[in-house]
């Protein structure tokens, strides 16, 4: 579903991103992960044709997100950490907007059933600026659904969102999964990505340093079988002696 080759992206001459190989299968959710300045945030922007790469390539359901945006683009949603709204749409008007765009017919049906899920239904006559932090999120992302992407990144996607909203983008994020979406998710939430993701791909200086499941990811890092967390296998590989090393002692 996602084939990314090579995928290198520099600024002058710094380099955000080297040689980045992997791909996504149907299904899979990927935990996209790593310090501060790794190039998390770049990989998804190129991933999504936001900005493209310097060299390597990215395809989208077999189509390139350079030499074929349109047809790539419509496969994929992104959630960035920040909604971006528009002022003087209502959330229905927002939802009738992308319809437009996207050339979803049955949007009156879809956009009802994702105000209901992300509980935001009466919010239907709403502007942004009546809307709460978390409560933007959430329309963000009913936009961003409505055209049913078989491809999904977020970026942070828990950000403003209560206990409730938080359970419930983990149900919806599991539900796009079994329906056969492939999604990437990006977040310093380590819990959120040890308990939904079913890959890690860790990123350091915009190299890539482990991916696999969390058991391989796991039996490459722990010093024992099976005596790790996802937090302290981020520790060792991220460190700067690599595996076997301890993680920062705890405040407590």
């Amino acid at each position: 579903m996602v084939q990314v080759e090579d995928l290198t992206k520099l600024y002058g001459e710094f380099t955000a991103v080297s040689e980045l190989t992997f791909s996504l299968q149907p299904g899979e959710v990927l935990g996209l992960v790593g310090p501060n300045g790794a190039g998390k945030t770049t990989t998804l922007r190129c991933l999504a044709g936001i900005i493209p790469p310097t060299r390597g390539t990215v395809q989208v359901g077999g189509h390139d997100v350079v030499r074929n945006a349109i047809a790539a683009k419509k496969q994929l949603a992104f959630f960035t950490d920040e909604p971006r709204l528009f002022d003087y749409l209502t959330v229905w008007q927002h939802l009738n907007f992308i319809a437009r765009i996207y050339q979803v017919t049955d949007y009156e049906r879809i956009g009802r059933e994702l105000l209901t899920e992300l509980e935001i239904a009466d919010k239907r006559d709403a502007l942004p600026g009546e809307l709460s932090r978390g409560m933007k999120q959430k329309l963000a992302i009913a936009c961003g659904l409505l055209h049913s992407p078989r491809v999904i990144y977020f970026d942070e996607p828990l950000t403003g969102l209560d206990p409730l909203g938080i359970r419930r983008m983990k149900d919806s994020i599991l539900k796009r999964a079994r329906d056969g979406a492939a999604i990437i998710i990006s977040s310093h939430l380590l819990h959120l990505v040890e308990e939904i993701c079913s890959r890690i791909l860790i990123l350091k200086n915009g190299r890539k340093i482990a991916d696999g499941t969390l058991d391989e990811i796991t039996r490459k890092f722990s010093e024992q079988p099976g005596d790790a967390s996802l937090e302290e296998i981020f520790f060792r590989a991220t460190s700067e002696t690599g595996a076997g090393a301890s993680p920062p002692p705890s405040p407590h």
